[in-house]
């Protein structure tokens, strides 16, 4: 067991097992080995660690604010520090190319805890004007937040939890995703060595009745998921008993639009970086790829090159490019999807299988796969993959082009392709989507807010918005002078 930590969750500032817990195995998408055997959070030890965040929020809360942001900043520099530890520790995890976890998962994870920690000073209310009484407004936080994780960026979602919540005042109860639990628990360590008072931040593992008991808890105030729709569902029923803030980044069908003039080898690069990165599973993906019809056959045939030169193999070998799919059951979905595809009139461009790679026989491994010869009412190009599955769809004019992008449930990203800065602007509006981009694709600095509308979810994270969604607005009046009553 190459990764087996400490002991299963992370609680009051140290370790702890339940031994009333059920058995939680994580393993290597790679080569199919347990590398870690945990346990699972019993309601007992969900109560535990809600008590734990509970019994420390106020007098961390109470700390100055500079103070608190010192601590993110010191965490964000002991992360740097440990990138290669860490990042290492996430391939095993996830199977993702370490190449990529090298410079996109607790790398970002740190950029958070820095940009917030550097913030924390800064949130404050303001003061209101009344012509002799005035009145100001205090930022204050809402107690013990809950927050739920996806396993596609594990130590990255949580640091993006973690970072607001925290400097914000707010203590934290995080539950990673039963299949990538480890890194969370290293994110834990990494902020009890920064300074952390112990409690703030825990960890408990478990699958979707522990995020269930959390979402439910009536010591939690707040609940932000990072997940599928349906589960999204779930937790805003869950969290309206007891009227709980809540934040949901949830999935996505993104549009990725090529226009005629665009740069067509930034447009292909783009495109590959928004369906092949992490194996294809980021929920921000633009897998319905638009491409103007004067354009198609030379997009097509560039991508096609350059996909085709992809490097899959060992997700721990840097010249790697893209590793395994997170799950056995993950690369199924994934292959029902491309017979679907093939069944409804898809042409495979190339890949759309599984590949045996190499000294990994039980490896989850399907090729990046580009279709095309699609129609709009598909259901690869209607429903969320999350693999490594592109769909190329042509269009002619603009007003088709958007209509047609904006005709799905979701709405959490977009991308636009153009020369023309009016044209791109002008699209831009029209899209229904909360995260876009103009001529690149899957870019999320910490200062620019994040989430999507429609299906996609609820509230944001990053950047200054993510204070509104963990802060809560109390307004005091001040009297200056007598009061007049009627009687």
């Amino acid at each position: 067991m190459r990764a087996q930590p400490t002991g299963s969750h992370y609680i009051n500032g140290s370790y702890y097992d339940d031994p009333q817990g059920d058995e939680l195995t994580t393993t290597y998408p790679a080569t199919g080995e347990v590398i870690a055997t945990l346990n699972t959070a019993t309601q007992a030890t969900v109560d535990r660690a809600v008590a734990a965040a509970r019994a420390a929020q106020p007098a961390w809360a109470a700390m100055a604010p500079v103070e608190r942001g010192r601590i993110l900043r010191r965490a964000a520099e002991i992360m740097r520090e440990r990138n290669q530890e860490l990042s290492e520790l996430e391939t095993l995890d996830t199977g993702k190319a370490i190449q990529e976890t090298l410079v996109a998962d607790a790398a970002s994870g740190a950029e958070s805890l820095e940009w917030f920690g550097g913030i924390a000073p800064s949130i404050f209310g303001q003061t209101i004007e009344l012509g002799g009484p005035f009145a100001y407004t205090r930022r204050e936080p809402l107690g013990v937040c809950a927050g739920i994780g996806a396993w596609n960026y594990p130590i990255q979602i949580a640091s993006w939890k973690a970072a607001p919540a925290l400097a914000t005042g707010n203590a934290l109860v995080f539950k990673p995703s039963e299949m990538t639990p480890l890194t969370a628990l290293k994110l834990a360590e990494i902020l009890t060595e920064a300074g952390l008072p112990d409690g703030v931040f825990n960890v408990v593992q478990g699958f979707g009745a522990t995020g269930g008991a959390l979402t439910n808890h009536k010591g939690v105030d707040k609940v932000s998921l990072t997940g599928s729709v349906p589960t999204g569902k779930r937790v805003m029923a869950g969290a309206a008993e007891t009227l709980k803030h809540v934040t949901l980044e949830l999935g996505g069908k993104s549009p990725l639009i090529v226009f005629e003039d665009a740069d067509l080898d930034n447009a292909v690069s783009a495109a590959m970086l928004g369906n092949f990165y992490s194996t294809g599973q980021i929920c921000t993906n633009g897998t319905r790829v638009f491409v103007h019809s004067s354009v198609l056959d030379d997009f097509l045939a560039r991508l096609k090159t350059r996909t085709e030169a992809m490097v899959l193999g060992d997700p721990l070998d840097p010249d790697t490019h893209m590793g395994p799919m997170v799950s056995a059951a993950q690369a199924d979905i994934v292959e029902r999807y491309l017979d679907t595809a093939r069944s409804e009139g898809a042409r495979v461009i190339t890949g759309g299988s599984r590949v045996n790679v190499d000294g990994f026989a039980d490896g989850r491994f399907i090729a990046p796969t580009v279709l095309a010869d699609l129609t709009d009412d598909m259901t690869v190009v209607r429903e969320e993959v999350f693999g490594p599955v592109m769909s190329v769809l042509f269009f002619d004019e603009e007003a088709e082009v958007l209509s047609r992008a904006n005709d799905t449930k979701f709405g959490l990203a977009a991308g636009v392709f153009t020369r023309d800065i009016q044209r791109a602007h002008r699209v831009v509006a029209g899209l229904q989507a909360g995260t876009i981009w103009i001529n690149n694709y899957n870019l999320t600095p910490v200062e620019m807010p994040f989430g999507g509308v429609k299906s996609s979810g609820i509230g944001r994270e990053n950047g200054l918005a993510a204070i509104d969604h963990y802060t809560q607005i109390k307004s005091v009046f001040v009297e200056m002078g007598d009061v007049d009553a009627p009687y």
